[in-house]
């Protein structure tokens, strides 16, 4: 399918982050204001997918740069992710989103490739964002699909959808139970189907007023016997090690993120005030006590970004990661640096910038509140049980004895 959209794509992974370096500083503009008044990042994620950044997670047959293996060129998607974050959580957050349902959709060989062109075109030309509406937490039971004639009918409720916020012809990748002839819930396989948010028979919540992220959109949806095309459904591949690996990775790059931010921001303030901690000092600039603060996390969240940075690279070559399952082991270490180097530095910047800092028009608790928000997603003691676990028996636990699949 071609275009006549004249945007530029990126030529190289290397050129997305490149890119996404450069969006920073505009994108953080609106990180004040979507965190006042919970809005979705509407003009950050135009400007993304302006700028071509979903290239990164369209396979190179459909256009893109994804090459080589399902997760081939991770680290510069994680480290894309990084500097995106920086600049506003929800928007890292949103962006990740539609990166990771895209890797999920290419990588299945059973959805139609009429599908997949479409998806790529709108992906790389239209700024198309995904939503994995998968979380049924709260909910009174399973979202469930049976067959009809050319397609399946979707109904039931999904309560977390992040990056849902945009609306019109943005896609949900919905999972759901496909049921057999015998209506038995537990025995059906599990489904995905692509269902646009425009649809009349979805019902958006509008229900999400969290402390943190709170522009990640991540309300109810509500799907009323949504009538889904053949060619718009697949059946999923089930939680590989090298997903579960990737998606960890993920999770600690938003808060990696967030914490870099939160640094940034406060060197900025203190540059411009330039307040010492101290009368002793003649300025911040000439304060030790402050530089030994601000030496300390820079320390912290460099590593964490190494190890994440890394790992993410290891995807390039699977083949070398053996069991396969220790994939799993390295991605729930990134993450647990990620999100301790993001919690540690957020929460420590107001040691540096002072009550002042404190001021509603700074809103320098967002990082802080957008950290601790996503990094109650899921238990970090349960992570690190899951490694300790491994390092003591030398070999890889059953997942499902520590996160819910």
């Amino acid at each position: 399918m071609e275009s006549t959209d004249t945007r530029t794509l990126p030529a190289t992974p290397q050129e997305v982050v490149e890119r996404a370096r450069m969006l920073r500083p505009v994108l953080a503009e609106d990180g004040p204001e979507i965190d006042a008044t919970g809005c979705d990042p509407a003009r950050n994620m135009r400007l993304l997918g302006e700028a071509g950044l979903h290239a990164i997670n369209v396979p190179v047959e459909y256009g893109g740069l994804w090459d080589g293996p399902p997760y081939g060129g991770w680290r510069h998607f994680v480290e894309a992710l990084i500097e995106v974050s920086a600049a506003d959580g929800s928007t890292g957050q949103c962006w990740s989103t539609t990166g990771l349902v895209a890797r999920e959709i290419f990588h299945n060989d059973e959805l139609d490739k009429e599908t997949k062109a479409r998806l790529a075109h709108e992906l790389l030309y239209e700024g198309r964002r995904l939503v994995a509406s998968n979380a049924e937490t709260g909910a009174s039971g399973r979202v469930v699909g049976r067959r009809v004639p050319g397609g399946v009918v979707v109904s039931g409720v999904k309560t977390f959808n992040s990056n849902s916020g945009g609306g019109g012809r943005d896609l949900s990748c919905v999972s759901f139970a496909l049921l057999g002839e015998d209506g038995d819930t537990a025995a059906a396989p599990r489904h995905h189907a692509l269902i646009r948010l425009d649809d009349p028979a979805l019902e958006l919540g509008h229900d999400w007023d969290n402390m943190g992220q709170r522009g990640t959109y991540s309300q109810t949806i509500t799907y009323r016997d949504v009538f889904v095309p053949d060619g718009w459904h697949f059946p999923s591949h089930g939680l590989t090690p090298y997903f579960v690996g990737s998606a960890l990775q993920l999770h600690g790059a938003l808060l990696q993120g967030i914490g870099e931010g939160a640094l940034a921001a406060a060197i900025a303030y203190l540059r411009e005030l330039n307040r010492p901690s101290m009368p002793s000092f003649p300025s911040a600039a000439e304060d030790p006590l402050m530089h030994r603060q601000i030496g300390e996390m820079s320390s912290e969240l460099a590593a964490s970004r190494a190890l994440l940075l890394a790992t993410a690279a290891e995807l390039d070559h699977p083949e070398l990661i053996d069991p396969a399952e220790e994939v799993m082991v390295r991605g729930f270490r990134a993450k647990v640096a990620g999100t301790r180097a993001g919690l540690d530095v957020t929460a420590r910047i107001f040691d540096l910038t002072g009550a002042r800092s404190t001021a509603n028009k700074y809103r320098f608790d967002r990082f802080w509140r957008n950290a601790r928000t996503f990094g109650s997603h899921d238990s970090l003691d349960a992570k690190n049980a899951f490694i300790g676990a491994a390092e003591l028996t030398g070999t890889v636990p059953p997942l499902s004895a520590y996160m819910r699949a």
